[in-house]
């Protein structure tokens, strides 16, 4: 069995055994004319796989919760037309749900809470309209011009959580233009970087697959993998697409999702430090790369160190920010920091996965205390994505007990230490502490109290600003 994202459409037919009991016949006709005239097509022109069929239902996999929408509301687009002239009590009335989520699939079927939640989210659908989750309606609000109506928090079958629910009524799609294959792509290329990137997939020595992105030209910079990354969605995102948009401008980036994160391998059970430095060798190798800048972002950047220190001839420089040499275990000085933490993990196992963002919420507000509501909203919906309960747990466990301080005065590397005076997440004393180990490493504090810097705040051109002098070529001396 395997796991990955995608966005899943379930379809059913309103009141479906009472036009079976009035005209068997005549309704199984019209049914299949549907099918095969409007709904097959649809299906195929926005890249869309038919999972299964139910009689009278569907389960669809689509790679793009955008085509999953734009099919579903051409589909009930273009069935007002088809009833138009028919008695309405033998007309053939769709409703459609859709989530995006983590499905698992066995052969050619899928399972999962990703697909549990659409065919519930199918039922709360009103005749000819289309209702989709919280987590969906993120993905597609600045890549199609269609509002839908948040219809708040909703109790459904056989789900432990409340589901956020957004729909689409018929009336409003009736009025809807038709959202064309090539118009979806159109959107997503619009409103996607300038550049592009190539996912990529490679397999560990204890056979587990990691995804890594490469994108831009030149010398390469390397992002060590870290918690709570998703490497297909975080590209577009408000938190982390400035970012990567400049580290590819003038270099090859290549960045990669940790084991238990993104499109690597969920729930793997060895998740641990010495595990973690083995992925970055992993992906370094597949991906061709002799020599290189390398970045670690808070966990990576002990992770970075571990590997600069085995392999100094590969590392050209060490670029570390927000990060430590000591988990959060490891440096809590009182009993009561360590209890606090494991009250944490207790908290994560249980309210991680809910729809409701209240717990990650928590987590938001110390990563980016001062994230605009866009990017907060973002954050706290694509902790649930990028990682489960469990995989959340283990990597929080497994970076608690980093441990690298014996390994700092063995860098010989050139390296530049940065991390932000205020750090919610990671206290600023942490990084200087790191800096101060490492020989003739270089200390920058930036003037910040989120762990990720935004755009909008001076940090991040300092943030630039220093790397791309410390990591650019010297001219040669004469």
């Amino acid at each position: 069995m395997q796991r990955r994202l995608a966005a899943i459409l379930a379809a059913d037919v309103v009141g479906y055994s009472r036009l079976m009991g009035t005209d068997e016949i005549g309704t199984l006709t019209s049914l299949k004319a549907h099918r095969r005239e409007l709904v097959d097509s649809a299906i195929a022109e926005h890249h869309g796989r038919i999972v299964k069929t139910t009689g009278d239902g569907m389960l669809v996999e689509f790679a793009s919760v955008v085509d999953a929408v734009g099919c579903a509301v051409n589909i009930q687009r273009d069935m007002v037309r088809r009833n138009a002239g028919i008695a309405e009590d033998k007309q053939i009335v769709f409703r459609i749900g859709i989530n995006v989520g983590d499905i698992i699939i066995d052969g050619d079927d899928i399972f999962g809470d990703g697909v549990n939640i659409a065919a519930r989210l199918e039922t709360l659908c009103e005749p000819g309209g289309v209702c989709i989750s919280r987590a969906a309606n993120d993905q597609i609000r600045d890549k199609l011009s269609i509002a839908f109506a948040d219809l708040g928090e909703q109790a459904v079958k056989n789900i432990s959580r409340a589901v956020g629910v957004f729909g689409l009524a018929a009336k409003d799609i009736a009025a809807l233009p038709a959202v064309s294959a090539s118009a979806t792509e159109d959107t997503v290329r619009s409103a996607a970087p300038k550049y592009e990137q190539e996912i990529h997939f490679c397999q560990t020595g204890d056979s587990v697959q990691l995804a890594y992105a490469r994108m831009g030209q030149g010398f390469p910079i390397v992002k060590t993998g870290n918690w709570l990354t998703h490497i297909e969605f975080d590209f577009d995102s408000p938190v982390w697409q400035p970012l990567y948009r400049e580290l590819c401008r003038d270099n090859t980036f290549l960045r990669y999702d940790a084991r238990g994160n993104g499109l690597s391998d969920r729930e793997v059970t060895d998740v641990t430090f010495e595990r973690f430095v083995g992925d970055l060798e992993t992906v370094v190798d597949a991906a061709g790369l002799d020599r290189f800048a390398l970045l670690g972002i808070s966990q990576g950047c002990a992770v970075s160190i571990a590997y600069a220190v085995r392999h100094p001839d590969r590392v050209s420089h060490l670029v570390l920010f927000g990060g430590y040499a000591l988990g959060w275990k490891k440096r809590a000085r009182a009993e009561s920091e360590k209890e606090a933490g494991e009250a944490m993990l207790t908290l994560m196992r249980i309210g991680w996965g809910q729809e409701n963002p209240a717990f990650r919420q928590m987590f938001t507000t110390q990563f980016i205390p001062d994230a605009s509501k866009t990017q907060t909203d973002w954050f706290n919906e694509f902790q649930r994505i990028s990682a489960s309960p469990a995989d959340a747990v283990r990597n929080l466990v497994a970076n608690g007990e980093t441990d690298v301080t014996s390994l700092l005065s063995q860098v010989r590397v050139p390296t530049l230490v940065m991390h932000s005076r205020h750090d919610a997440r990671v206290p600023m004393e942490a990084g200087r502490r790191m800096a101060a180990g490492i020989p003739g490493a270089r200390f920058v504090p930036l003037e910040s109290r989120n762990h990720l810097i935004m755009e909008h705040e001076p940090a991040f051109e300092r943030f630039l600003q220093e790397l791309r002098a410390f990591v650019a070529p010297k001219p040669e001396a004469a």
